[in-house]
């Protein structure tokens, strides 16, 4: 499989990895259900069109690259907290929680990689000045 469609596959299940986990942090009560969620659409959407529309682009390979890193924060973020990681575990859906962190954490550095080597590429593309 060609490097630009992992990329963007990987991309594309990190989002869903992350719209799954932003609604079982509402679901947990870990973050609020209100209208600052409009927020996190509007970075979903970015990264979306990132994504899909600007693929092998400079801008859509920063904007997966970013998105990336953010995935792969996501992960630290969460095991970080004291005492937070013990009660998720031990809460209902403890499980699809864990495995949503992880995935992310996983499909993001792959991601960050993968866009990392696009834009190196498009750096040793482009004709000296």
């Amino acid at each position: 499989m060609k490097p630009n469609a992992l990329l963007t596959l990987t991309s594309l299940l990190s989002i869903v990895l992350m719209t799954l986990h932003v609604t079982d942090d509402i679901k947990r009560g870990l973050s609020p259900a209100a209208a600052d969620n409009v927020f996190g659409v509007v970075i979903f959407v970015v990264w979306l069109l990132g994504t899909l529309v600007l693929a092998e682009r400079r801008s859509g390979y920063v904007i997966m690259l970013l998105g990336g890193l953010f995935a792969l924060v996501v992960p630290l973020a969460h095991m970080r907290g004291a005492g937070l990681g013990v009660r998720i575990v031990k809460s209902d859906g403890a499980f699809f929680f864990v495995w949503t962190l992880l995935a992310t954490g996983v499909t993001g550095l792959f991601s960050v990689i993968l866009a990392g080597r696009g834009l190196w590429s498009l750096k040793r593309a482009s004709p000296a000045d």
